[in-house]
This record gives structure tokens, sequence and C-alpha cells, in this order.
């Protein structure tokens, strides 16, 4: 059958096919200035739409601004973490301990006072909205109280442990420094995702029309796909999210590599001229098998939870409360252990770059350092977490204010939703990029540290490997160790 057969004949234009992805284009060129014109037209008359892109058009140099002003936010606040970190954490610590004392001791003033100026005069209807409010205020209370306690004795327990979260925060930024080329990672991450997207869907397309074409009841040409073929759609979504998956972890592994190679340097005048790039190229020599299946198995884990959450929107208002309370129930458990599963990932990929052993090794020697530091991990991923989450915040607050104190000069329009939504998005990715990058060096730091103190002692043949500012920490909590036991001296434990 000829390839020009196979294009629809009416109602439509007369078109012709195309060499690339198996479409039809109009013959005729007015059908493409019609629709020039018929977009023109739109925008033209559309009032709302005219105004948001002309306040876009107008302010585009002020967005190109705020964009890069929130890049160079980002830079600052990851220099200015290492340097105030100590002073930032025990704030942020003092903040939310007062607030929970404080919240808590006006929930019980209010039920207090509630319960104070009750009256059993009220009308009955009133009356009893009093009571529910009152035993309402009571129950928030006793939650508050029970949380506030919960939260003091974590904080008791932990307040030793946020040291090492200083510590290594303040690490980090040298690594940085030493490491410039991390700050550009997510940026080469992200056109590798784009690169690969684009090629997913141009084998869609493909996909689309592989099948045998006949002529349908109105003498349209249709696609029908027999065979193994039909299930390639299965295998495309597949190989989706798990190559997907894989160049998110050969991210990872290369931080990884890069953060190890500084820790485990004991004069950092003889680091690689590039770490980065030495560490790209054990990951391409060695590791590529390793972070294959740490993709894989973060794949195996997100398809059943897409398919239910696909099933729960299919049967949304049509399934009974049980069956509703089980699929959210199900996903909600999937997603914990994709959270888990990426996270104890993340660790073996640092455990595989300091040991170079496959990933089910590096995994379970990973999740034992993890186990054993599990005050400190849970220190670490709520203080640290907490901390860039507050910085994101920041610099889109930062963003936003100082956009709309530069679009209040602006007098030729009157809408600033747009560019306001456009700057406050890129300034809210650029920091969770940066940010997030800190943040996983701060992980693979952590998983160093733990590795060098359980191996090493200080003593000769067994020096540390760690920098001056973590040095200092253990030496505090060794002091900790012989004034708790007296004059028996201790060797420090392996965490």
């Amino acid at each position: 059958m000829k390839a020009s057969s196979l294009c629809p004949k009416l109602p439509v234009p007369v078109s012709a096919p195309i060499p690339f992805f198996h479409r039809c284009a109009p013959v005729n060129i007015s059908c493409y200035a019609k629709f020039a014109e018929a977009l023109i037209t739109f925008v033209s008359d559309n009032s709302v739409l005219h105004r948001l892109i002309s306040g876009v058009m107008t302010s585009k140099e002020i967005i190109i601004g705020l964009c890069f002003l929130s890049l160079v936010l980002s830079m600052i606040l990851m220099v200015i973490i290492r340097y105030i970190s100590r002073v930032l954490v025990w704030i942020l610590t003092i903040l939310v301990v007062l607030g929970s004392l404080g919240g808590t001791g006006v929930l019980w003033w209010m039920y207090y006072e509630h319960r104070k100026s009750f009256s059993e005069d009220l009308p009955p209807d009133q009356l009893q909205v009093s009571k529910d409010n009152q035993q309402a205020l009571l129950i928030y209370a006793i939650a508050a109280t029970v949380f506030t306690v919960i939260l003091l004795l974590i904080m008791l327990v932990m307040r030793k442990r946020v040291g090492l979260t200083i510590a290594l925060f303040n690490v980090a930024g040298k690594v940085f420094i030493h490491l410039p080329l991390l700050v550009f990672q997510p940026f080469w991450t992200f056109f590798a995702l784009l690169l690969f997207w684009v090629y997913w869907v141009m084998v869609l397309l493909f996909l689309g029309t592989a099948g045998d074409p006949y002529a349908n009841e109105q003498d349209f040409v249709e696609f029908k796909i027999n065979g193994p073929l039909q299930y390639m759609w299965w295998y495309h979504v597949v190989g989706l999210i798990w190559i997907s998956e894989f160049i998110l972890a050969c991210q990872q592994m290369t931080i990884a590599g890069a953060v190890v190679t500084y820790y485990f340097t004991r004069n950092k005048r003889d680091l690689p001229f590039t770490p980065i790039l030495a560490s790209v190229n054990r990951l391409i020599l060695y590791h590529l098998g390793t972070v294959a299946k740490g993709a894989f198995i973060i794949t195996l884990v997100k398809i059943p939870r897409m398919i239910l959450m696909y099933i729960h929107s299919q049967l949304k208002g049509k399934e009974n409360a049980c069956a509703r309370c089980m699929l959210k129930s199900c996903i909600c458990c999937l997603w914990c252990l994709e959270k888990c599963l990426t996270y104890l990932n993340q660790n073996a990929y640092t455990a595989t770059a300091i040991n170079s052993t496959n990933f089910c090794t590096s995994a379970k020697d990973a999740l034992v350092i993890l186990v054993e530091n599990a005050l400190r991990v849970a220190t670490i991923n709520t203080v640290g977490d907490f901390v860039l989450f507050l910085g994101k915040i920041l610099i889109v607050s930062t963003t936003g204010l100082a956009g709309i104190m530069l679009l209040n000069y602006q007098r030729d329009y009157t809408v600033w939703v747009l560019p306001l939504i456009i700057v406050c998005l890129f300034a809210f990715l650029v920091a969770h990029c940066f940010l997030s990058i800190y943040e996983m060096v701060v992980d693979v730091l952590f998983l160093c540290f733990a590795v060098d103190t359980k191996y090493n002692d200080g003593s000769p043949g067994k020096e540390f490997y760690m920098d001056k500012v973590l040095m200092e920490f253990v030496e505090n909590s060794r002091k900790a160790m012989k004034e708790g036991s007296g004059a028996e001296i201790r060797e420090l434990k392996p965490m």
C-alpha cells in the first residue's frame, strides 16, 4: 500500500505523509495561515490572556533578573549555612520547643476560659454546641500536652547529637569549596532526563502507528496492533520509570564518589584535579550494574503504587468505604516503602563508593551502620531537613518580595500573577536543586564519618580521616564519656 493512500480523505483538508513519526500534514499552505490567524485572533480577543501575556513580555527583564537573583541567593545560602550552622540549628530547636510549649499553654488557657464562662441557662442548641466546644478544647489540650512531652524527651535525648548535625553542615560547606562542580550536577541530570524524555516520546509516537493500517467505516485509516507488539506499551512505561530512576541514581552515585574521595583524602592538596569527572569515570567502568539494580528496585515498588492510584481514580465514587480505605492504605504503605528504599539506596551507593562492593553487600553494610546510628540519623534527617526546608522557603519568599517591589514600578499593566508565579516556581526549583545536593552531601559525609569512627580510633596506625570540625566533636564525646565514667578511661565506642 502506498504511503500517500494511508492519509485520511474527507472531512479534513487534503494531507500527505511526512517522513517523521508516521504522521500526515496538510498539503495546502493556507491551512497553516488560517491556524495562525485563528490563534492570533483568540489571543487578541481574550482580554485576560492578553493581559497575562503582555505582563510577561513587559516584565521579561525583571523575570530574568529575579531568576538570576534566586540562583545567587541559593549559592549565598549554602555559604551562610556553613558559617552560622551552629547558631541556626540551636535557634530553630529553641523556637520549636517554645512554640510547642506556647501552643499547649494557649489551648489549656482557652479550655479554662471556656469552662469558666460555661452556663447551664443557655438554649438547648447553644448548650450542646458549648459542651462540644469545651470537650474539643480538652481533647486538643491533652493531645498537645502529650506531643510537647514527647518532643521535649526527644530533644533531651538528641541534644548532644545536634552537634554532629552542625559539624556535618560545616564540613559540607568546605566540600563545595573544594568541589565547586557539585553545584552544576542538577543541571546535567536535568539535561540527561530531558534528552531521555524526548527520545521516549518519539518511540511512543512510533508505537502508536506500529500496527497494520486499515480503513474503518468512515473511511479513516486506523492502526491495529496484533501479536506481542501490543504489549510493548507496558515495556515502554516500565522503561520510562526505570531509566529515569537510573539517571537520578547516577547523580547520587557521582556525588557519593566525589564526596568519599574528598573525605578519605588526608591531604586535600592531593585531591584529583576533577573529582567529579573521576567519580563519573568510576561509575561508568565499575558501578553501572549497582546503579541499575538500585533503580530497578525502586521501579518494582513505584509501578504497583501507580497501578493502585490509577484504579483508585477510576473507581472514585463507585467503591465502598472499606475498599477505598484499603486502596489508600496500600498506596500509603507503598509510598513509605519507596521513600525508605530510596534513602537506603543512596546510602548503598555511598558504601559502594567507599568499599567498591556490589549493591547487595553495600546495602547490607549501609543498613547496619544506619541501625547502629538510628538516633543520629533521626537527628540529621529532622533538624537538617527542617533547616534546608526553611532555606527553600526563605529563597522563594525573598525572590517573591523582590518581584512585588520591582513589578510595583511597572505601570503598563496590572496583572502580576503570571510573572510572580513564574519567578516563584523557578526560585523554588533552583533552591530545591541546590539544597537537595547539600542534603545529599551531608548524608554521604555522615556515612563516611560513621565508617571512619567504626574502624579507626585515632591511635597510631588507625588515624581518623575526618575534618577538624568533626574531630572536635569526637573529642568532646570522649571527654563527656570520661566524665561520665569517673577516672576510668574508655575508648570511643564504634557508632
